[in-house]
């Protein structure tokens, strides 16, 4: 059974940075575009970022137009693992972040809702107070 397991999230002062983190167990997601979405209270469910994974992509990322320049995707394939680095952030980026993956493109990554997706985690909670 596959499992992704977010870590990383807190609490943290505006500007300040965190690095979340997503492990998958039970298989490996080397063909699955794997990424982050995030939910705050109130608001529908926002796609932040994915590692396209499907076989004949080089891996490219994507980023919601909003996050580019603050926040960086990576994946390391040898850990199973995948890594949000958020910086500079802002009271607006406060929200539970989820782990995803499915078997899809990048752009259909960004439209499913977080029970359409093939696996998805627990979430982890980003708070930016000060």
């Amino acid at each position: 059974q596959v499992q992704l397991v977010e870590s990383g999230g807190g609490l943290v002062q505006p500007g300040g940075s965190l690095r979340l983190s997503c492990a998958a167990s039970g298989a490996t997601l080397d063909d699955y575009t794997i990424g982050w979405f995030r939910q705050a209270p109130g608001k529908e469910r926002e796609a932040v970022s994915c590692i396209e994974g499907i076989e004949g992509s080089d891996g490219s990322t994507y980023y919601a137009d909003s996050l580019k320049g603050r926040f960086t995707i990576s994946r390391d394939k040898a850990k199973n693992t995948v890594y949000l680095q958020m910086n500079s952030l802002k009271p607006e980026d406060t929200a539970v972040y989820y782990c995803a993956a499915d078997l899809s493109s990048w752009y259909k990554f960004f439209l499913l809702d977080r029970d359409e997706f093939d696996y998805y985690g627990q979430g982890t909670q980003v708070t930016v107070s000060s």
